[in-house]
């Protein structure tokens, strides 16, 4: 087990503020923002001072129907090689759905959905996990997500999914106390029943982040403090195992380097608190168990495909919502799918909120609630200003002239009537209507 310390979410926007921070051991990066070739100077200069970094990815969508990709694999083994990570890390969640399992077009949801604690949906991310482990040269985490919505006719509770996921592949696991406490507020489930069922001795390293609440409901946002209940959860933790590494994730709002500094020292009294209460550790994972046969496993792969693309489609491309969600929460996480997509599109893409100015917001989101993002962040930039062009707008004839141009520039001939994203929307609907 690497004995990780203390860490923070390196982030572009406040390189400078890690690189001074006092009792800094580690940083962890996002993958898929980072490239092998071209490190960012700052994270050179950490490394060269021992600071260790751990790649952390996003989009490998380990808990979906469909088998890893192995360019995406490839990708993530890369980046270990090249920061020389100890570990790697990923999401036990579905990113996309649709595709050739379901004769539908594949769309994506843009950020982490929750899969359903089923036998189906556990086969399968076992099956994943093993085929992500033999690809990748040092050991996988795999983290629990915030969710939202709920799946109905789950099997297992989180905790027990966890368990069993870890005791038939020997994964690690990244635990995320701010998540445990959004499950707590949004779905009713207790974190400290959570960490009494997992297996703890398999522990690689615990996030800590902060979000705010909105009637009734937990935004686990990376943009603001960490509140108090979230530190309650990770001094319970800390009770239970010593963790080998605790981060502060922050992605956006960054407060001043005196602000992170003292939310580090809160976190590092959360844990010294547990540690003084410590109770026994859990009984330690001891081996990997046989999955289910290749046909069973073929068929959990085909129902989980057809299911997750019905809750994918409802989010972000306007069919109805499948028996047994709750509506409202439903719609609660499509608008936070779309909110995200308008604000990654606005950093890949930051000359359209110019171009666009206040409007550019309201018309993403009007573009998102019916048409999926298909091929990542930046084919979501040139779809949504192709709609905007097709549809005659925008009204504002400089800012139509501007958007014109910077679409040429990048997509080459002019929108045509057929725009492809239209086509694929109309095509998801009309397929999966029909179910």
């Amino acid at each position: 087990m690497v004995r990780l310390g203390t860490g923070i979410g390196w982030r572009p926007e406040i390189a400078e503020a890690v690189e001074g921070m006092p009792g800094i051991d580690w940083v962890e990066v996002v993958a898929e923002n980072v490239c092998p070739g071209h490190l960012p100077e700052s994270l050179l200069r950490l490394r060269g001072r021992g600071v260790t970094v751990v790649p952390h990815g996003v989009s490998l969508g380990l808990g979906g129907a469909e088998r890893p990709d192995e360019g995406r694999l490839a990708a993530l083994a890369e980046r270990a090689e090249t920061l020389g990570s100890p570990l790697v890390t990923e999401h036990i969640a579905f990113v996309r759905a649709g595709g050739a399992m379901t004769a539908s077009p594949a769309i994506e949801a843009g950020h982490l959905l929750p899969v359903p604690r089923t036998r189906d949906a556990l086969d399968v991310l076992c099956e994943n996990v093993r085929i992500a482990q033999e690809a990748l040269p040092v050991p996988l985490a795999v983290e629990n997500i915030a969710a939202l919505i709920a799946w109905p006719g789950e099997e297992m509770t989180e905790g027990q999914f966890l368990y069993e996921l870890a005791d038939r592949t020997g994964v690690r696991l990244l635990i995320d106390v701010a998540n445990l406490h959004t499950n707590h507020v949004n779905l009713g489930e207790d974190p400290a029943e959570a960490l009494a069922e997992l297996p703890l001795e398999a522990l690689a390293y615990v996030h800590v982040a902060g979000g705010f609440e909105r009637d009734g409901v937990w935004h686990d946002s990376h943009a603001h403090p960490v509140p108090e209940p979230v530190l309650d959860v990770l001094t319970d933790l800390a009770s239970r195992v010593s963790p080998p590494g605790v981060l502060l994730e922050r992605d956006e709002n960054f407060p001043e380097a005196d602000e992170m500094e003292r939310e580090l020292d809160a976190i590092r009294h959360a844990v010294g608190k547990g540690t003084e209460g410590r109770r026994a550790s859990t009984p330690a994972v001891t081996g990997v168990r046989p999955g289910p046969r290749e046909g069973s496993l073929g068929a959990a792969r085909q129902r989980l495909a057809l299911a997750q693309t019905a809750v994918l489609s409802s989010l972000v491309a306007g069919t109805p919502v499948p028996e047994g969600f709750d509506r409202t929460r439903m719609g609660v996480q499509a608008r936070a799918l779309a909110a995200k997509r308008a604000d990654v599109v606005a950093k890949v893409a930051p000359e359209l909120p110019v171009i666009l100015g206040q409007g550019y917001r309201s018309a993403f989101l009007a573009y998102a609630q019916t048409l999926p993002m298909t091929g990542g962040y930046r084919r979501d930039a040139l779809d949504f200003a192709e709609e905007l062009l097709g549809g005659g707008g925008p009204e504002d004839a400089r800012a139509r002239r501007e958007l014109r141009r910077w679409w040429l520039e990048r997509s080459g001939p002019r929108p045509r009537s057929d725009r492809p994203a239209v086509r694929l929307a109309r095509a998801t609907r009309r397929v999966l209507l029909r179910r």
